[in-house]
């Protein structure tokens, strides 16, 4: 059965388990917010293209859940939000409420199988140890090593990729796929960056 979810669109990606900043100043996300608070309820995170020649604007049909954690008043008097992703979820339908929020009927996607990392996967359970060498990183960082969703999605959210594959990614709902995926983007960064020496 469908669930009525707000929905926020970004030019960004947020998966389960990661965590994300927020500047909020329209009114339509203000309340948004309320609603969400006084609800104890969280909102949806879809990744959204503006127009270009030829092509409309358009937003994923699938997302991620957002739960605010921590708010604040920023310096310049905006609220700041600390949200953290939690399911996933595939847009069904949308309409947009008279002050612009669009709202989602969602379905909730089925939680991924947990499964060990396969030892063809040492590397990025090596590349995820050394990112969490470094403080800034490792702060916002509980990543269990040894489970393939988490640490594909954990990737995925810290490496800097196009909103495209990591949307690609975020769709993808076998662990070890995504995990062939990010090794398959890893190689053709570095092809990149040796052809560009």
């Amino acid at each position: 059965m469908s669930t009525e979810l707000p929905l926020f669109p970004l030019n960004t990606v947020l998966f389960p388990g990661a965590t994300l900043s927020l500047r909020i100043f329209e009114q339509r996300y203000l309340d948004m917010v309320r609603e969400c608070t006084r609800n104890e309820r969280g909102f949806g995170v879809i990744c959204a293209w503006p127009a270009q020649e030829g092509h409309p604007a358009r937003h994923a049909r699938i997302g991620c859940e957002a739960i605010i954690v921590d708010f604040s008043t920023l310096d310049d008097g905006l609220l700041g939000l600390q949200c953290e992703g939690q399911r996933r979820f595939r847009i069904v339908d949308t309409r947009a409420r008279e002050d612009g929020l669009l709202i989602g009927q969602v379905d909730w996607l089925p939680p991924e199988p947990a499964i060990g990392v396969p030892a063809r996967f040492s590397v990025l359970q090596t590349l995820v140890q050394e990112l969490l060498r470094h403080r800034e990183t490792a702060a916002g960082l509980d990543v269990d090593l040894d489970d393939a969703s988490e640490l594909g999605r954990r990737l995925a959210a810290m490496l800097p990729l196009t909103t495209d594959h990591a949307q690609a990614l975020l769709e993808t709902s076998d662990p070890l796929s995504r995990l062939e995926a990010i090794i398959s983007l890893l190689q053709a960064q570095n092809q990149d960056d040796a052809q560009d020496r």
